[in-house]
C-alpha cells in the first residue's frame, strides 16, 4: 500500500491550523497601526473576510475547495479591483501575514515554499500605479 500523500493543508493542521493562521492574520491587521491603510479596505466586522480567507486558503493549500463550492472560481485579482492596491497596501497585508506565518507555521521548507507563493499572490493583487 503506497504511503498517504500529505498536503500543505494537512501539514499545517487542517481546518484548525488554517483557522488559527487566518484569525491571527486578521487580529494583526485589526490592531497594528502600520496596517491602517489595508485595514480600511475591509468592513468594520472582519468575520466575513476571515471566513472567506479561511475557505480560500483551505482549497489553495490542498484541502477542501470550500471557497469554490460557495463562490465559484476565486478570480482574486478581479475581486480586488474595487480596492486601490499598490505596493504600500501589499506590503501592509504581507507584514500582517508574515507575522501570522511566523507565529502559526512551523519553520522549515514548507513555510519557505508557502511564503514565496504568498508573496507572489500578494504582488499580483497590485492594481494601481505607484504614487509619485
Amino acid at each position: 500500500m503506497p504511503p498517504e500523500q500529505t498536503t500543505p493543508y494537512s501539514d499545517l493542521g487542517g481546518a484548525e491550523g488554517i483557522r488559527n493562521l487566518v484569525h491571527r492574520f486578521y487580529t494583526l491587521m485589526d490592531t497594528l497601526p502600520e496596517a491602517w491603510d489595508v485595514r480600511q479596505m475591509h468592513p468594520e466586522d472582519l468575520s466575513g473576510s476571515e471566513e472567506k480567507l479561511f475557505k480560500y486558503l483551505s482549497g489553495w493549500l490542498g484541502g477542501p475547495q470550500l471557497y469554490e463550492r460557495e463562490f465559484g472560481h476565486p478570480r482574486l485579482r478581479a475581486r480586488h479591483l474595487p480596492f486601490a492596491i499598490a505596493s504600500a497596501e501589499r506590503d501592509q497585508w504581507l507584514m500582517c501575514m508574515q507575522q501570522a506565518f511566523n507565529e502559526c507555521v512551523p519553520e522549515g521548507p514548507l513555510r519557505t515554499q508557502l511564503w514565496t507563493a504568498i508573496q507572489g499572490l500578494a504582488d499580483h493583487m497590485r492594481n494601481r500605479p505607484e504614487p509619485t
